[in-house]
């Protein structure tokens, strides 16, 4: 079975302005750029591909407040609703990726988040589903957004070791963010590899190849990594941001 991917980041409960999420998301989509030469440039999604090349949308930090500010006005939103940015990067076919962004919402039961779908397929798959290009993805919403944990993993391997997990549970994927707000990381087993994220937290990355739940060695050692990092406290709830 084939195993298909994402890259998120999440955070809760920490309202902020159209102009200071504008900022985040403009740092992001620049560091995300960098990642692979698909992710350039983002479009609106339509009901049909016409339609969706037709409504790009720019990422600097100007014209993303005014499209926040101008979700405001349109929407009514009240204050603490945040800011919500869909968009796909106009690659047709085996290419084609997307992105989700949540910012600025100041409910402590809705995460703030940025999920990000790779290709499923082809030579774009085969470039980004790679633990180097997928560290970068996630160390630009690390960097950008501050989340409190963010995970890099398949589907599978989420519902092969977590069925039960639940919305606001943090887990461990085939590479994982933590916030230095989680406190330190224990000792891990090889063949699990760890970086720094400037001052802001600790990417682990549980092996260099692709991580899949169709590897019994790679589902044993997701356990075992899951089962130290709980017992270290690092695998609680996310909980508000200023707590």
């Amino acid at each position: 079975m084939k195993e298909t991917y994402y890259v998120g980041a999440y955070w809760l409960a920490r309202r902020e302005t159209a102009e200071e999420c504008a900022h985040r998301a403009e740092a992001f989509f620049s560091l995300l750029a960098a990642c692979d030469p698909s992710l350039i440039s983002w479009f609106k999604k339509g009901r049909t591909l016409e339609q969706a090349l037709k409504h790009r949308f720019e990422t600097d930090e100007a014209s993303l407040t005014k499209l926040f500010h101008q979700q405001e006005q349109k929407e009514g939103r009240f204050a603490t609703d945040g800011f919500s940015l869909r968009g796909w990067n106009g690659v047709t076919h085996e290419a084609a990726s997307s992105l989700s962004l949540l910012c600025g919402d100041a409910s402590d039961s809705l995460s703030n988040l940025c999920l990000f779908d790779p290709p499923a397929e082809g030579p774009a798959e085969e470039r980004m589903l790679q633990a180097p290009v997928l560290a970068r993805i996630l160390r630009a919403m690390a960097v950008a957004f501050e989340p409190e944990w963010g995970v890099a993993t398949s589907h599978e391997l989420h519902d092969e070791v977590w069925p039960e997990s639940t919305p606001g549970d943090t887990f461990i994927g085939w590479l994982t963010y933590f916030s230095h707000r989680r406190g330190p990381l224990p000792p891990l087993p090889a063949p699990v590899h760890t970086e720094p994220v400037e001052d802001k937290g600790t990417l682990v990355i549980l092996t260099p190849e692709r991580l899949t739940a169709s590897n019994p060695a790679h589902v044993a050692l997701a356990r075992d990594v899951s089962e130290r990092l709980a017992r270290a406290g690092l695998l609680t709830p996310l909980r508000p941001w200023n707590e």
